[in-house]
């Protein structure tokens, strides 16, 4: 399956002042695994996504669709990230979602591509899970355009 290393929007950036970041250190800070371990553990279009911030193809992922009742967690350290009543559908291609559980990410300024964007990260492990923009439909307003490799999903898990 191809990588896609952009994801465009138009939305502004959503992280500001006062929102937690993260840079390359902090993220290794927290990481459970070795580069090694991680290689063996995910499928390489995992590792592509997850520690190099690449992006899944649109339309692609397995979770797109997902609609029971569950958890999504983190791929890589099974960290609870959203509940499927955030999930909606965006019509972007990737899972979106308008609220992550409560200190579950964290934001990290994003300048790549030539855009100013905002990156969503696993706040255990520091693995990239997508991005959040402020054109949400719902009444957070919010769009946390994510990458289906970067989560899995736990049906009838309740946090």
């Amino acid at each position: 399956m191809p990588i896609v290393l952009l994801e465009k929007s138009m939305a502004e950036p959503v992280c500001s002042a006062g929102e937690v970041e993260l840079d390359a250190h902090d993220r290794m800070a927290d990481m459970e695994y070795t580069d090694e371990e991680l290689r063996k553990k995910l499928t390489p279009e995992q590792y592509a996504v997850l520690r190099q911030k690449g992006t899944e193809a649109p339309f692609s992922g397995k979770l797109l669709n997902e609609d029971g009742d569950g958890m999504f967690k983190c791929a890589v350290c099974g960290t609870p990230l959203f509940s499927s009543d955030a999930k909606f559908d965006s019509g972007t291609g990737w899972p979106s979602f308008d609220q992550a559980l409560p200190g579950a990410v964290k934001y990290i300024d994003d300048n790549a591509h030539g855009m100013h964007r905002t990156e969503v990260v696993c706040a255990q492990c520091g693995s990239h899970l997508g991005h959040v923009f402020n054109d949400g439909p719902t009444k957070t307003g919010m769009r946390y355009c994510l990458n289906s490799v970067c989560l899995e999903f736990g049906e009838g898990e309740k946090k």
